[in-house]
């Protein structure tokens, strides 16, 4: 879990591996095993982990992570809320961050988009919009 989340800030400050091993005075290999979950950083690491990421840390260890505009390259209006994992039948949670900067309710019906080069994207759709589409349940 601290694997995933120290690799989603990582990627969202722009440092390499290479630069956070700099900065944490440790190997790029330390960093790799970090992020793969093969070792867990020690608590006085942790705490400067998250000392560099500008998060607690119990957001760090507790998967609490929501990074700020700030934080999501400098763009107005752009987030990194975390990482979520699939369930066994394709079911995510959406941070609660996200839900709230987004107003997703219970209920609400989300669009699901994709392109094979670029990703999966998540929207939500307005009422009127909704009704329009048919859903699979």
């Amino acid at each position: 879990m601290i694997g995933m989340n120290l690799k989603a800030l990582r990627k969202a400050k722009g440092y390499s591996q290479e630069e956070v091993a700099e900065k944490m005075n440790v190997s790029r290999q330390s960093v790799a095993k970090w992020e793969n979950d093969e070792s867990i950083p020690d608590v006085i690491k942790c705490s400067e982990l998250a000392n560099l990421y500008g998060i607690s840390l119990d957001e760090l260890v507790h998967n609490k992570i929501s990074v700020d505009e700030e934080q999501a390259n400098g763009e107005e209006g752009k987030y990194v809320f975390g990482i979520v994992k699939v369930g066994e039948r394709g079911q995510i949670v959406i941070p609660k961050h996200a839900r709230d900067v987004f107003d997703i309710k219970p209920g609400d019906k989300l669009l699901v988009v994709g392109d094979v080069k670029r990703g999966l994207g998540i929207g939500k759709l307005s009422r009127s919009i909704a009704n329009d589409f048919v859903f699979e349940e």
